[in-house]
């Protein structure tokens, strides 16, 4: 049986200071002839214990094994149906009383079903129970923490969520706006009954990555602050221990790997995962995520006490459930972790839990039937699959209604006879329009981020230092061409190439990074450094995501906070005939010394 409890107040020094003293012990009478001291194998038993935490992670909304944008299950095995298969196992294998099921972030955003239920119809409004508080509901999950994508439809938003939940969301490094008050409940301590056996108590801490102040700063502003993940889990743990906690983990929905995408724009790092463990002590386990790797198993040794800290990382997406074990010593009276293991099962191949299909019949079917239906028609095909190395309609398209509606959004303003510009990156190479009936999943998959539109004034010369970063994308070759998209192009995701829409230029490969885009020009003529420009522009690059140039302090003209996928498909339901001659042109290539670069898919 478990138990949970939110966290009590700091009442004095941390229990782990003397289990490193009856470690010593231990291992001095370990040392003591066999005949020292008769083993009682009963007392023995109730001395030792092995629980197991079971963790996913960035699930974002994929609750069953299907690709909405392509109407077919997925390739690669995913979702929480096929999960939940597995923790089921895991739990008949390990006892259920032994186990406790986390979930890491980034959850409620994402799929197209998780979309609908937040845009098309939202359950905010409609009342109904979202689907995905219904599954994690139905698998028994203990606890989770918020990722940057749970404050992607804002705040009251995800308050409704967590209403809707029957076990606590975590956030320590979440606070009330303005203040050093939690915003949401910071830690648990469940404790883990076992028969004949001292009751286990595991604390459990949740950290996420403060990028949310930036990536969605037009949602928190005002409402929430973030603060440093390291610096509040070294607030808390000690906490955590003198509120009794055997067994410390950590959610953190935060990369092993250190660093930032959004440089230095706030005080604290994006990804801190690994810096738990190297400087905090206290925590036996960490769950990590946000970057979407597969991390098995890595232990860390903290440099101050000299203990093994556990870190895994399922994949995301529900592909992957991380599986920490973890055996306990009871030492002086107080359990101890004295090892711990962990490993992530892979879904595929992994039928799916029929108890799941079956709760989420009704919202698979609402949401196929959603993105299935028929908006428009284009007059040729159109796809993203070269996007990221040749200019393409497909791309144009995405820019095109971006700028028209700043256009229409900055008319009857001081703004409206400025010239307007538009940047937007290739999301998904394998989406695209089809010659013919175009519909709603067709024009998703073009544009998969819940991201919002907005416009802001940049110079000439801002443009070209934001394309210099851009062209940061493409490698320099060491040999002449043709060559293949992978040769040169890949450093950094698609998502972090931007194309400015309105402006003709090239991107000399050869040329080192920072000197890279040459004639540039805008109305056939080169561009004026001074002249101003209103651009449209997403709100997580405007929030510095990508750490792109000039964008963060510059003026903002518009802010609808219009949703742009939504925007795209609105206006294909508005204007029906796609005609990719009317948007399409070649505006920039790659050059090498400005001959045109030759690329053979």
């Amino acid at each position: 049986m478990r138990t949970h409890r939110g966290h009590g107040r700091y009442s004095g020094r941390a229990h782990r200071i003397w289990v490193s003293l009856t470690a010593l012990v231990a291992a001095i009478t370990i040392a003591l002839p066999a005949n020292s001291a008769p083993t009682n194998p009963v007392a023995e038993a109730n001395h030792r214990a092995s629980i197991t935490v079971m963790a996913t992670t960035d699930v974002h909304g994929y609750l069953l094994n299907w690709d909405y944008f392509n109407n077919r299950p997925f390739t690669t095995d995913t979702g929480l149906a096929k999960v939940a298969t597995l923790v089921d196992e895991i739990r008949s294998d390990r006892g259920a009383d032994h186990t406790l099921l986390l979930d890491n972030g980034d959850t409620i955003q994402g799929s197209s079903l998780a979309q609908f239920y937040a845009k098309v119809e939202p359950f905010t409004e409609t009342g109904v129970e979202h689907p995905i508080a219904s599954v994690m509901n139905a698998m028994d999950y203990d606890a989770m923490v918020v990722g940057n994508h749970e404050f992607n439809y804002g705040v009251p938003f995800l308050r409704t969520f967590i209403d809707q939940l029957d076990f606590p969301v975590l956030g320590a490094n979440v606070v009330e706006w303005d203040t050093t008050t939690p915003a949401l409940t910071p830690y648990v301590i469940e404790t883990i009954n076992l028969k004949g056996k001292k009751p286990i108590r595991v604390g459990i801490l949740g950290v996420t990555t403060p990028g949310s102040a930036i990536w969605d700063k037009g949602l928190v502003t005002g409402v929430v602050g973030f603060e440093g993940g390291v610096e509040y889990a070294a607030k808390y743990v000690p906490m955590m221990l003198d509120d009794g906690a055997d067994v410390v983990v950590v959610l953190a929905h935060s990369g092993a790997t250190t660093g930032s995408s959004y440089g230095d724009a706030i005080p604290w790092p994006e990804n801190f995962a690994r810096l738990l463990a190297e400087e905090v002590p206290g925590i036996d386990a960490i769950v990590a995520g946000h970057s979407h790797r597969d991390i098995p198993q890595e232990i860390i040794v903290n440099p101050a006490t000299g203990d093994d800290v556990l870190l895994t990382q399922p994949m995301n997406w529900g592909r992957r459930l991380s599986v920490i074990d973890l055996d306990l010593e009871k030492q002086k009276g107080q359990w101890a972790v004295i090892a711990r293991t962990s490993q992530t099962l892979n879904v595929t191949g992994v039928a799916e839990s029929t108890e799941i299909v079956s709760l989420l019949a009704e919202p698979h079917q609402r949401t196929v039937d959603y993105v299935n239906s028929v908006i428009g028609t284009s007059l040729e095909e159109m796809s993203l699959a070269a996007a990221r190395y040749r200019d393409v309609p497909a791309l144009d398209f995405i820019n095109y209604v971006q700028s028209e509606a700043v256009k229409a959004g900055l008319a009857g303003t001081a703004y409206e006879s400025m010239p307007v510009l538009s940047i937007a990156a290739p999301f998904n190479r394998t989406a695209g329009i089809p010659d013919g009936d175009v519909s709603v999943r067709d024009v998703a998959g073009m544009y998969i981020y819940d991201n919002t539109l907005l416009a802001i004034e940049l110079t000439g010369a801002q443009l070209k230092d934001y394309l210099e970063r851009s062209a940061q994308f493409f490698i320099t070759p060491s040999a002449p061409g043709p060559y293949t998209p992978d040769q040169i192009s890949g450093n950094g995701p698609d998502y972090n190439y931007d194309v400015i829409y309105g402006l003709d230029y090239d991107i000399d490969i050869d040329q080192p990074a920072g000197s890279r885009i040459t004639n540039l020009e805008f109305d056939g003529a080169p561009i004026d450094p001074n002249a101003a420009f209103a651009v449209a522009i997403n709100n997580y690059r405007q929030n510095g995501g990508g750490g792109f140039p000039h964008v963060v302090g510059a003026p903002i003209l518009w802010n609808p906070l219009v949703d742009i996928r939504e925007s795209i498909i609105d206006w294909v339901k508005t204007n029906v005939v796609i005609d990719p001659a009317a948007f399409g042109s070649v505006d920039w290539q790659l050059v090498q010394g400005g001959t045109p670069v030759v690329v053979v898919p």
